[in-house]
């Protein structure tokens, strides 16, 4: 009998970490789309769209909500999964710094190589770095409030 208490508990406890995994997701997602869609409004966005060869509709209706979601749950998973291995007691900060890691990743696998494509490749790079910063930096601070407030975290830092 005993091994299906500790089978039932780790299903709860399996169940519990996928419903805060769905919850920081969800919300880091949301804060990573309606920061695009504000960035989307920019004039510089619309020159660094010229040079990529990319639609609007891509950037924000399509791409930002999807690659939102997949950045979020990365980033939520690595909180809830490894939050004891982050060398900071305050969750948001944990998470931002998770979140410059995802953005270090970003701009390697894909904004360096898509860079190159554009006449003045440094420029436009510096372009892409500018306006995905506030995307990571919300992204983070959204997730780690979000895990502050499901923990029952009484401080805000």
């Amino acid at each position: 009998m005993e091994p299906q208490a500790t089978g039932r508990s780790k299903r709860q406890t399996s169940h519990e970490f996928y419903k805060k995994l769905f919850k920081l997701t969800i919300g880091g997602g949301v804060v990573f789309w309606v920061i695009t869609f504000a960035i989307s409004l920019l004039p510089i966005a619309a020159e660094y769209r010229a040079a990529e060869s990319i639609s609007n509709i891509q950037t924000v209706w399509v791409g930002g909500l999807l690659v939102g979601m997949i950045i979020g749950c990365c980033v939520s998973y690595s909180l809830l999964r490894f939050f004891d291995k982050i060398p900071t007691k305050n969750p948001i900060l944990k998470s931002v710094i998770l979140s410059f890691i995802a953005l270090g990743i970003v701009m390697i696998l894909l904004e360096v190589p898509a860079s190159f494509r554009a006449s003045d490749a440094l420029h436009v790079f510096l372009i892409g770095a500018m306006l995905n910063l506030p995307r990571f930096l919300f992204l983070g601070i959204v997730i780690g409030y979000l895990y502050k407030r499901l923990n029952g975290s009484e401080s805000i830092l």
